[in-house]
């Protein structure tokens, strides 16, 4: 290793030469998140290298082992840094005294939380793309780690609200459908910027639409709660009527 790729704690709080600003090392560890997570969304994992994200963050190569131990520690914390189902958000809508509109109001809270994050969630959406394209079996970890409890999560309140198991598939499906209105906007992020960009402009718009898709999700719920009354109303089939030999 030569002495540009040295790195040391004190190369943590360096001064930036092109903003003329000390910037500590946690500004540091920003920059090649957000310069890894551009390259990698536009790249792929296999094509960018270490030397190129530490150039676009305008930081010591190094500091990518420093802060992340290698290429693949920074691929995973890009993924950690635009996961919206932490736990902490995942708790917040899993309080069994909250009100249905509620619990929904902070479930899509959590997802179009992204959002609010402007030009970061579009390449954070393109990198999920990217992972989908070419996998390295990153996505599946997040799958694992952040889509499975938040959908659990779901699946309980739902359950709870309508007096079900909630692992039955009615309830499944409710909940994929729920979720599948806030992360549509996710996937159109770009085509509602170009058909009707006053929808996300700001977050004033952003809130707009999670308060809209409470009153939608809460619709679905009371459609899925009459179907069940509905069944639950019916008559008995009558008994199969045995085959004689």
């Amino acid at each position: 290793m030569d002495n540009q790729d040295q790195f040391t704690p004190h190369d943590a709080v360096e001064l930036d030469e092109h903003r003329g600003v000390r910037a500590d090392g946690a500004q540091s560890r920003e920059r090649l998140l957000n310069a890894a997570m551009r390259l990698f969304a536009a790249q792929g994992f296999a094509t960018t290298s270490t030397r190129e994200i530490a150039l676009a963050a305008g930081t010591n190569i190094a500091a990518i082992s420093y802060y992340f131990g290698d290429k693949a520690g920074l691929y995973r914390a890009t993924f950690r840094e635009m996961s919206p189902c932490t736990p902490d958000a995942v708790s917040s809508f899993t309080n069994p005294a909250l009100p249905l509109r509620e619990m929904l109001a902070q479930f899509y809270g959590m997802l179009l939380g992204q959002l609010k994050q402007g030009q970061d969630a579009r390449v954070g959406m393109r990198l999920w793309f990217r992972e989908m394209l070419e996998p390295t079996g990153l996505w599946r970890q997040e799958i694992d780690n952040g889509v499975r409890p938040a959908h659990t999560a779901l699946t309980l309140a739902l359950g709870r609200h309508l007096g079900l198991d909630p692992g039955r598939d009615n309830v499944a499906r409710l909940a994929y459908s729920i979720a599948g209105l806030a992360m549509h906007l996710m996937v159109s992020r770009e085509v509602i910027d170009v058909l009707s960009p006053q929808l996300l402009k700001d977050e004033a718009a952003i809130d707009a639409w999670v308060a809209r898709l409470v009153d939608y999700a809460e619709t679905l719920v009371d459609l899925e709660r009459a179907a069940v009354a509905r069944a639950a109303a019916a008559p008995p089939p009558p008994p199969r009527k045995k085959k004689h030999d």
